[in-house]
């Protein structure tokens, strides 16, 4: 969690000592804290389960948005930094020390890796025939056939609706923890099981978009940002690409 900026804690501390200070004839007036919801998109005065409403609401209806950050699954972790809108996706993910390139756009998939990545799985053949389908796979765009077993894994991490359905989530029972930061922009902290079910950081700075979250149990930590912001999306020349066939080798 991004601390409270110190201009704005220090700043908060003179008001109170300010109004500590301040005496009509015998009685000393007191003056309220800091309302931390002043001037906010007022997520902030709500119940915690009203607010995984409301950002889960406001996620879906973005045009776009970048991923960035850790996923644990099946116990491997993922290190993803993708842009995601409806009709596809363009990023990379690394695990184990390996990184591939993934391009999705419409339901056309291509993974673009190193000759390791494709010679780790052993392939289709053993041997040469296993280095000679990874020298041929390698740094090309490798268009993924959607009856191959790997095309809904690969897909998974370029579909938007899909992958924020599946991560903005928290469990056990919510509430709210406070107020933060996060990248500059106030946020509104709710938590599952008193952070066990995990931690989401909300924005209190226009749509109510999550901005950061802390996977339950220890399955990774997101960030969330360039929230509506459109980018370019196209499949690669016909140069870059190669096209295997029915299926892939294991990888």
């Amino acid at each position: 969690m991004t601390p409270i900026r110190q201009s704005r804690s220090r700043g908060a501390a003179l008001a109170l000592a300010t109004c500590a200070l301040l005496v009509t004839g015998t009685v000393l007036t007191g003056c309220a804290e800091e309302d931390p919801n002043e001037g906010t998109n007022g997520v902030g005065r709500l119940p915690a389960a009203k607010i995984q409403s409301k950002t889960r609401a406001a996620a879906g209806s973005a045009g776009a948005v970048r991923v960035h950050g850790s996923v644990v699954s099946g116990g491997r972790t993922y290190a993803l930094d993708m842009r995601l809108k409806d009709d596809g996706g363009d990023g990379s993910v690394t695990t184990k020390g390996t990184t591939f390139k993934l391009l999705r756009v419409g339901e056309e998939l291509f993974v673009k890796a190193d000759a390791d990545f494709w010679s780790h799985g052993g392939g289709q053949g053993e041997g040469e025939a296993d280095a000679a389908a990874a020298s041929k796979l390698g740094g090309k765009f490798v268009k993924v056939p959607q009856g191959d077993p790997s095309y809904k894994k690969f897909s998974g991490f370029t579909d938007k609706a899909l992958l924020l359905d599946g991560l903005l989530t928290l469990h056990g029972t919510l509430a709210t923890d406070g107020h933060g930061e996060q990248a500059g922009v106030r946020t509104i902290r709710i938590t599952g099981d008193k952070g066990s079910g995990g931690t989401l950081e909300v924005s209190l700075e226009g749509k109510p978009y999550p901005l950061r979250l802390v996977r339950a149990g220890g399955a990774g930590t997101l960030t969330f940002s360039a929230w509506g912001e459109d980018f370019a999306l196209r499949e690669p020349e016909k140069n870059e690409t190669v096209d295997y066939g029915k299926q892939l080798p294991a990888s």
